[in-house]
């Protein structure tokens, strides 16, 4: 048999359903005793077997703004105004509605970087 080229494998590839992607997958994980989510992540990133996975927590949170607190309102329209893009009556409607998203399905670590900028104007937060 001869050999394929990577680019005669790509392009067969391209041309399989997703089933049949699936299927090969499967295949290949069988014939050579490997798991395509520790080859994708690759060697650097796979737990050892004894060690216990770790719950990290939620990979996405929403901001919800919940009140004014000792805030003025003016620099709390204007930070989720700078957060979220919207415009300036936009962000006043936001704040206004309280308590309302600010911002969703975003990480953890954004959600406390905005978090920081919204209490520092005064407002009250929480992280969902």
């Amino acid at each position: 048999m001869a050999k394929l080229t990577n680019e005669e494998i790509i392009a067969s590839l391209k041309e399989m359903t997703i089933i049949e992607l699936s299927e090969l997958v499967k295949a290949v994980e069988a014939e050579f005793g490997v798991t395509a989510a520790v080859a994708a992540a690759g060697p650097a990133a796979a737990p050892a077997e004894d060690e216990a996975p770790v719950d990290k927590g939620p990979s996405e949170v929403s901001l919800i703004l919940k009140g004014l607190g000792t805030g003025s309102k003016v620099a709390i329209i204007k930070a989720v105004q700078a957060i979220t893009g919207l415009g300036l009556m936009d962000a006043k409607k936001l704040v206004d509605a309280c308590p309302a998203p600010v911002k969703e399905h975003i990480s953890p670590v954004e959600a406390e970087e905005h978090k920081k900028a919204l209490v520092a104007a005064g407002a009250e937060v929480e992280i969902k």
